[in-house]
């Protein structure tokens, strides 16, 4: 399984900006499809995740009611809109498939950058 991410950039506080992940090839252990964050000099950690099947999504605390995660199956393809952006949402941002939303991952993609200036 491979995973494209796309969509990162450079917005203003308060902008917004989508993300995109492509999955290829096929693992009946994916059921669900998750994005991370890094930003510079902290851990990686868990932002939005939407399950194929039914598409039950959650979410980190801090994203909660501006980013929305959403799916199209049969593109295979996740989405991740971003609004009320503020600098600390600046981060690498990393598409990931697994068993299950959030927590351990088996597939990753390369990442995007998303960078919010103030």
């Amino acid at each position: 399984v491979q995973l494209q991410a796309s969509g990162g950039g450079l917005v203003q506080a308060g902008g917004s900006l989508g993300l995109s992940c492509v999955a290829s090839g096929r693992s009946f252990s994916i059921h669900a499809m998750n994005w991370f964050r890094q930003a510079p000099g902290k851990e990686r950690e868990f932002v939005a995740g939407i399950t194929w099947s039914v598409g039950s999504t959650y979410y980190e605390d801090s994203v909660k009611g501006r980013f929305s995660i959403s799916r199209d199956n049969a593109k295979n393809t996740v989405y991740l809109q971003m609004n009320s952006l503020k600098p600390e949402d600046t981060a690498v941002y990393y598409c990931a498939a697994g068993s299950r939303l959030g927590g351990s991952q088996l597939y990753w993609g390369r990442g995007t950058q998303v960078t919010v200036s103030s």
